[in-house]
């Protein structure tokens, strides 16, 4: 069963992402903090993360070269979250280790999608 990290500061945003992606073949964790992104992914690495290009706490670049620095046999693909395409951004973030972005707010099927592309079931 594939694991999905959701990180975002909205609880709604993480609620309504769970309700689409959570089901039989996977399983949606949330975190609301890149420092507590950071723990679960220490913990257990997932096979997808979700990260907030807004997040409060942290920069998402700083979390993804974070994530990409735990020592794991999972190397989880990431998605960097946006409310508007920011090219810069994006690039930021791939050069981090992201492998995409996501527009937010996003509907089932952009969300699901985006899981497509990277070729992860939903």
């Amino acid at each position: 069963m594939k694991r999905c990290l959701f990180v975002d500061d909205s609880s709604v945003i993480r609620k309504v992402a769970k309700r689409i992606l959570g089901g039989s073949d996977m399983i949606v964790i949330e975190a609301s903090t890149g420092v507590e992104a950071a723990e679960i992914c220490a913990g257990e690495m997932p096979d997808v993360i979700v990260i907030d290009g807004g997040l409060a706490d942290i920069q998402a670049v700083d979390l993804i070269r974070r994530i990409r620095a735990i020592e794991s046999s999972a190397r989880p693909q990431i998605l960097i979250s946006l409310v508007e395409v920011d090219v810069a951004a994006i690039m930021r973030a791939k050069r981090a280790g992201a492998q995409g972005y996501l527009l937010k707010p996003f509907n089932r099927a952009q969300l699901l999608e985006s899981f497509r592309v990277l070729k992860i079931a939903a």
